[in-house]
């Protein structure tokens, strides 16, 4: 299929089929979810064909993230300054939770996956799959195998979170019957007062240089413009599960970049480090539960080692903290990139064996 535009719709058509599936069947965040797992399919399936990937244009993501930036913004209140104190305790407790998670991933990668100490080192990263890749590939390592190692890592994270919610609480949660962002219907101004901040933070983070720009400049524009107004930003709903859409086809996409039997290898020792790693976000979750007055829940999503734009459209499509949530991920990725920055710098100037 040469013709991009329906490379495209064959995506989101796909995509859009999983979603109705998921949500017939009752699994959580639906749209999410299964969008992600009918487009790889799709994708795995025209890949082995043609040898070429679907067409999947970055902007469209990019378009999205910023709904999304917007939609977190929009749950701000003056009640998250409250918070700030804690954070304080949180995001301490996060620099011992990337260095614990960081050791055990090397460890795993290393011995059991085999993988070159470069590598294996950059893999083993809890965070930020670009800069993972291209500082990786800048100190030695592989630049394909890093690629598909954080890919596993961020699908693995965003399917099993609200799996482990949907089996503690034994309800179906981020669906659009259980969620609801709208404190009123959306009027007609509503909705275009929400796409008006989406562009401009969409345009102010890259200009700004801000880490995860298209989502972060969105959620700052409309969580400012909310506090310094007598205004209330109100998207419609129908967004969330669009932006799921679009999202977790795009991911789904992804998919086409290996063969099934390198996915296969390389889902096996994500498991492992995915399934390590949030244990050790759950023992910290359940240990700062303690100490601040955040929820247990809270504290998981924000620990969970999955991307800032994913885990923040899960906390987003959950309903919980998701302002919170993002300046955790945002945090966490942040200080995994400046080690890992600090670490290529000194490897390429000899300083390490």
């Amino acid at each position: 299929m040469n013709n991009k535009f329906f490379q495209l719709v064959l995506i989101l058509g796909s995509g859009l089929f999983g979603a109705v599936l998921a949500d017939w069947i009752g699994l959580p965040i639906p749209y999410l979810l299964g969008s992600m797992a009918m487009a790889a399919t799709v994708s795995l399936v025209s890949y082995a064909r043609s040898g070429q990937r679907l067409w999947f244009p970055i902007r469209l993501r990019h378009t999205f993230i910023a709904i999304i930036g917007t939609m977190i913004g929009s749950t701000f209140s003056s009640d998250a300054f409250d918070a700030a104190p804690d954070l304080l305790v949180t995001l301490g407790a996060m620099v011992l939770f990337v260095a614990a998670a960081q050791l055990i991933n090397y460890t795993i990668f290393r011995r059991l996956g085999g993988l070159d100490r470069v590598t294996a080192m950059y893999a083993a990263m809890p965070g930020g799959l670009i800069e993972a890749v291209s500082l990786g590939e800048k100190a030695g390592g592989d630049a394909e195998t890093l690629t598909l190692q954080h890919f596993v890592r961020i699908v693995l994270v965003i399917v099993s979170v609200p799996l482990l919610f949907q089996l503690v609480t034994g309800e179906t949660v981020g669906s659009a019957a259980g969620q609801t962002l709208e404190k009123a219907p959306a009027q007609l101004t509503d909705t275009a007062l929400f796409l008006i901040l989406a562009v401009v933070g969409a345009l102010v983070g890259p200009w700004l240089k801000l880490p995860a720009g298209p989502l972060i400049g969105p959620m700052i524009v409309t969580a400012v413009f909310q506090a310094t107004t007598a205004v209330e930003v109100n998207g419609p709903v129908s967004l969330m599960n669009l932006a799921q859409l679009v999202v977790g086809s795009g991911l789904g996409a992804n998919f086409a970049r290996s063969t099934p039997r390198r996915l296969l290898a390389a889902f096996g020792l994500g498991a492992v480090s995915v399934g390590l790693t949030l244990a050790l976000a759950s023992m910290f979750a359940i240990v700062l539960e303690k100490v601040v007055p955040i929820s247990f829940q809270a504290l998981l999503i924000s620990f969970a080692p999955g991307g800032v734009t994913e885990m923040s459209l899960v906390a987003l499509s959950l309903g919980i903290a998701p302002i919170l949530v993002t300046t955790h991920h945002l945090f966490r990725i942040i200080l995994t990139v400046t080690v890992a920055g600090i670490l290529t710098r000194r490897a390429s100037s000899g300083d390490t064996r």
